[in-house]
């Protein structure tokens, strides 16, 4: 068993990214070159043919002549009837020997495509070849998902685009007027001396295509100086939205204590936007100094997490797909902010991470905001984050990419990321050998305390280490006796020795509050049978026809009978109960006791857009039958 023990060992290897295993026993499963397609259009990952998996456990029964089958392979591979593209080295693929020397197995590492090369696909139509990864395997993309990463190839960027039929008379004069004063307030520059239209020429707003010889304003133009109605104008973005929510209150039917979006008390144009939000971004829970603000509102000083906030926002607004679905959002709670923007990472997550990198998807865009000051060009930008995040001592920044609709959400925790009462119970259980410990393993003990288990994909979101670096040292911390662990591959998850949480234990009684919901912690599934709730009324007739209705009422109760309860024991609750089965908005109002519009808009439409929840109508947002379920796995919503 040896030899076999080495490999679930190099299997562990690649637990940070998505695995797919395939039996291989009659030759190249047909279903090989979906999983390569849409491993390359989503984060890559890892296919190992020869293996299968039932039930959390993996049977190494190895393939027939591997020889032939990887030089078959390879020959598919290369065949431009077959894929549109072949993103593997040599030593991505290779036969990797068993004990028994008779018997193989095949390993293919698929990295993720940059934006140059999606959409790959196989056979010669891009339409119906193209396939993406999320949480329950390859799926089909639609056309509209194809055409945005056909838009994503071009060197054009998208907001250059010169809008036939639209002026000057579409800006709002005052807006570029009080951007010129703040770009002069900001100290000496030649461009200063010029007139509107040769400043919007310098920006990016105005352009000349030399080819064609047609002039006029560019789409960046509009977004950042425009008039509102100009803006949402069918020619340009008539799903133009922007929304900044903070939800600082304790009663449960107020949804936000302040909001800002697009309500004709002011004109909605991203430079008004930007000025209005980083005023409300100025005050309130985590900005420990004053953000002192001029007459005009212009920064006269600011702190490094004023400047992290700052460069949030502004990256949601350059980077943000605007031809795409819900506009960018904004929510701030007392703990922590969410950016969220249409689109989908032009670079890997780990590259951006990483930093060093610059692809901006509304190049102009960044440029303006550049003369202000704000945000980076050298691909530094979440490394700004996150490194201002450290200087406050807070939990990591969370960066998580979703599909259907194709959103990027950034995170901010405001919460301590090293409390002292858990260093202390560190310190206490393990003595002098946690002293020794590097301060990535410490804050890795630090999570698995904070949150119960810590994951691989958790980390990666916190720490600046390679995944397969993350599980080498995970792996050393099990080998040490600071942690356990619990599952296979992917879905490995590490605690603190004897400390895995129970169901009952990650729902405490509701009247006491619960910790936030913690990325790579499994679904709350049956959170009212762990806490002992025994059953209530009669079953409502709306759900006389709901299989396992019965047990889910009994399952919500918790909740149904609270009028309080903390967002991510709610989340939690609805993720349950659509564990097995699509739950529609009137069905889940009814088992947990809300309103629908607030639970539409406080939870459902927020953990759809982050991938805690998927759809039953996907290409119909408005389905009157629209339903709700579960995905698989919650450490990728991202995003939390």
């Amino acid at each position: 068993m040896s030899g076999q023990r080495n490999l679930f060992n190099n299997l562990d290897f690649f637990e940070g990214v998505d695995v797919e295993y395939k039996a291989a026993r009659g030759g190249l499963p047909r279903d090989l070159w979906e999983t390569y397609g849409a491993f390359a259009n989503t984060d890559g990952g890892t296919i190992w043919l020869g293996i299968t998996q039932r039930a959390g456990a993996l049977d190494l029964h190895g393939v027939n002549d591997p020889e032939k089958m990887l030089s078959d392979f390879w020959n598919t591979l290369n065949n431009p009837s077959k894929t549109s593209l072949n993103l593997l080295r040599d030593q991505d693929a290779r036969i990797v020997r068993l004990e028994d020397p008779d018997r193989a197995v095949i390993r293919i590492v698929v990295p993720r495509a940059d934006r140059h090369q999606r959409p790959v696909f196989i056979g010669t139509n891009p339409l119906r070849g193209t396939f993406r990864r999320n949480f329950e395997g390859d799926y089909l993309c639609t056309e509209a998902e194809v055409r945005r990463m056909f838009a994503d190839q071009a060197e054009e960027p998208a907001d250059s685009r010169i809008l036939e039929g639209f002026g000057l008379d579409d800006l709002h004069i005052d807006s570029l007027r009080q951007y010129r004063n703040r770009f002069v307030s900001r100290g000496s520059h030649v461009w200063q001396a010029e007139d509107d239209l040769g400043l919007l020429g310098k920006l990016g707003g105005w352009r000349r295509d030399r080819r064609s010889g047609q002039e006029g304003l560019t789409l960046a133009g509009l977004l950042m100086f425009g008039r509102e109605q100009a803006i949402r104008d069918p020619a340009a973005v008539p799903g133009f939205q922007l929304d900044y929510r903070e939800r600082f209150g304790e009663d449960p039917e107020v949804r936000w204590t302040d909001r800002l979006h697009l309500d004709g008390t002011w004109e909605g144009n991203l430079f008004q936007f930007y000025q209005l939000v980083m005023q409300k971004l100025s005050v309130g829970p985590g900005v420990k100094r004053p953000f002192r603000v001029d007459a005009d509102g212009y920064r006269t000083s600011a702190t490094p997490v004023i400047e992290a906030f700052q460069e949030a926002l502004v990256n949601a607004l350059i980077h943000a797909d605007y031809s795409g679905q819900g506009g960018v959002v904004i929510d701030r709670w007392p703990d922590r902010l969410e950016f969220s923007n249409p689109g989908t990472l032009l670079v890997s997550r780990e590259q951006l991470l990483k930093g060093g990198v610059s692809e901006c998807r509304n190049k102009s865009l960044q440029l303006m905001f550049q003369m202000l000051g704000a945000g980076d060009k050298a691909g530094s930008g979440i490394d700004k984050i996150r490194s201002s995040w450290a200087e406050a001592h807070w939990q990591s920044p969370v960066l998580r990419e979703s599909h259907r609709p194709e959103r990027v959400v950034l995170e901010l925790p405001m919460l301590s990321l090293l409390p002292e009462e858990i260093l202390t119970r560190l310190r206490g259980r393990f003595g002098s050998a946690f002293g020794d410990l590097s301060g990535d393993e410490v804050h890795a003990l630090v999570t698995a305390q904070l949150e119960g288990t810590v994951t691989n994909q958790r980390l990666q979101g916190m720490l600046t280490l390679h995944r397969v670096d993350i599980t080498r040292m995970l792996g050393g911390l099990v080998q040490q006796g600071f942690l356990e662990s619990d599952g296979v591959g992917r879905g490995t998850r590490y605690f603190i020795p004897g400390e895995l949480p129970a169901l009952a234990e990650q729902a405490p009684p509701l009247s006491e509050g619960a910790p936030p919901l913690s990325e790579g912690a499994p679904p709350l599934s049956e959170v009212a049978l762990a806490l002992g709730q025994a059953p209530s009324a009669a079953m409502p007739p709306e759900l006389s026809g709901l299989a396992g209705g019965a047990q889910l009422w009994l399952q919500a109760k918790p909740v149904r009978e609270r009028q309080r309860v903390k967002p991510a024991v709610m989340r939690a609750m609805i993720r349950g109960l659509c564990q097995d089965e699509f739950l529609t908005l009137q069905q889940l109002g009814v088992l947990l006791g809300r309103g629908t519009k607030g639970l539409q808009e406080d939870h459902l439409s927020p953990m759809f857009r982050t991938g805690l929840l998927r759809l039953h109508f996907p290409d119909n947002l408005t389905h009157p039958q629209q339903a709700y379920r579960s995905t698989a796995d919650a450490s990728e919503s991202t995003p939390s």
